[in-house]
């Protein structure tokens, strides 16, 4: 059996994963900002549909670009030391959001989000890992289900608390701006707008400081998956990274996951806005497919691996995502009703206006639950000393934010519709159903 760290004593357990709680909360909160940043920099930098799903392109680019340098530098540095550098670069990139916001500089907002991924793609390499394997691997997607309540609790205040600033009478500003024909007035107006950004993104550099300080004196356990005894050693003997077709396979199937992951957060504000929605009920759209997906990874802690395999889950997930989906394109954007919601930001109750197909869009967080705490113990199961190197890839799947979404915006000129783009969901959903059903027991098809 590897030794997977040295957890002295049950109070390290817990302290270990609280503390890697806190960093999957960061995760989130940082994540699913792109929501709200996604309306904002569309009226603030005066960009199309597709200009606008850069900001996800450049945010999840980056653990594309960056996945295996960080599987190298943890090689060099090990887990702990990884998670202090990648909070480092966390600060760096959300403080360079400042002289972005003062020259309105939408190239510049996205180097931000470059730098800034690229402190999560070192810290998600160290972290997900560290959580896969610091205990059974039969109850891997039971922890990552903990970390991805702390993870969407966080993505559920991120964007209600940054669209309650940046997002302000929105329709009032857009109207003046349709209004406005003096190209200095307008640049003015476009300018203050901007500059809402920089004080949100001064105390998420402090608050990433702070963080960082903290992690680089926290006593964590150092995690040694490549720790092997003799039968484990002889058993990866001359293999390669390629000898392991079910971590491959997952890699693909978490790329088109993370796709579609983005799509239900990053565009249904949007999407509410392009059915008419009021803006001050569309802000909400993204926290409340959140709340679905944190009601799913309860779900996860309460079922797995007790009463349903993690395989089961997936495979579970992967129906209703295609369900919720159809449902989304199917029916009419007219038929909406309205719900009441507690804005989190201020703690005042509020009426939100919800098109039916909105909210099947918002129940893709519920079906998207589990696929990435089902998806990691499964690919990274059995692969022994190349786990950092796994890792690595899996998270360079998370590159499919990138790209997916894009096709997405891309779609919505193709068609026409908002509505109709969200096609390239359902076969994202079905490269999950494979792997759930097949994918993963490709290595044992192949005698490995």
């Amino acid at each position: 059996m590897a030794n997977y760290g040295r957890l002295n004593s049950k109070s390290d357990y817990i302290f270990s994963i609280s503390l890697i709680g806190l960093l999957f909360f960061l995760f989130g909160f940082v994540t699913w900002l792109n929501g709200a940043l996604i309306p904002f920099l569309k009226t603030a930098c005066e960009l199309s549909d597709v200009m606008a799903y850069l900001v996800t392109f450049a945010f999840y680019i980056s653990y594309f670009v960056m996945a295996i340098p960080s599987s190298k530098i943890l090689e060099k540095i090990g887990f702990h030391n990884g998670m202090t550098v990648g909070l480092s670069i966390m600060a760096l990139g959300a403080l360079l959001f400042i002289p972005a916001a003062m020259m309105r500089s939408y190239f510049m907002f996205l180097c931000a989000l470059f730098v800034l991924g690229t402190g999560l793609a070192l810290l998600q390499t160290a972290v997900n890992p560290y959580v896969t394997i610091l205990g059974p691997i039969e109850s891997a997607a039971k922890r990552i289900s903990i970390m991805g309540i702390c993870n969407k609790v966080a993505g559920v205040l991120a964007p209600i608390l940054l669209a309650s600033i940046l997002l302000k009478d929105a329709e009032a500003i857009k109207a003046k701006l349709a209004e406005l024909t003096d190209l200095t007035q307008r640049a003015s107006l476009l300018d203050e707008l901007a500059n809402r950004m920089i004080l949100p993104y001064l105390f998420m550099t402090i608050f990433l400081v702070l963080l960082t300080i903290m992690i680089r004196f926290a006593r964590l356990p150092e995690i040694n998956p490549e720790e092997e005894d003799e039968k484990e050693k002889a058993l990866h003997a001359h293999k390669s990274i390629f000898d392991y077709p079910h971590l491959l396979l997952g890699v693909v199937a978490l790329f088109f996951y993370v796709g579609v992951e983005v799509i239900a957060g990053d565009t249904i504000i949007r999407y509410g806005d392009s059915l008419g929605v009021a803006m001050s009920s569309a802000k909400y759209f993204t926290s409340l497919m959140l709340v679905f997906m944190v009601i799913g990874y309860f779900f996860g802690v309460a079922l797995i691996p007790k009463v349903i395999a993690q395989k089961t889950a997936l495979m579970f997930c992967a129906i209703l995502g295609i369900i919720f989906t159809l449902s989304a394109i199917m029916v009419p954007s007219v038929l909406a009703f309205n719900v009441p919601f507690v804005d989190l930001a201020t703690f005042k109750p509020v009426v939100l206006n919800i098109p039916y197909t909105v909210l099947f869009v918002a129940l893709l967080g519920f079906a998207n639950a589990l696929v990435w705490p089902a998806i990691w113990p499964l690919a990274l199961n059995g692969v022994g000393k190349y786990t950092k190197l796994g890792s690595a890839l899996l998270i360079m799947a998370i590159a499919g934010g990138a790209t997916i979404p894009l096709l997405y915006g891309w779609l919505t000129h193709v068609f026409h519709s908002t509505q109709q783009a969200y096609w390239i969901a359902v076969p994202c959903y079905l490269v999950i159903f494979y792997y759930a059903v097949w994918g993963h027991k490709v290595k044992i098809k192949s005698g490995i």
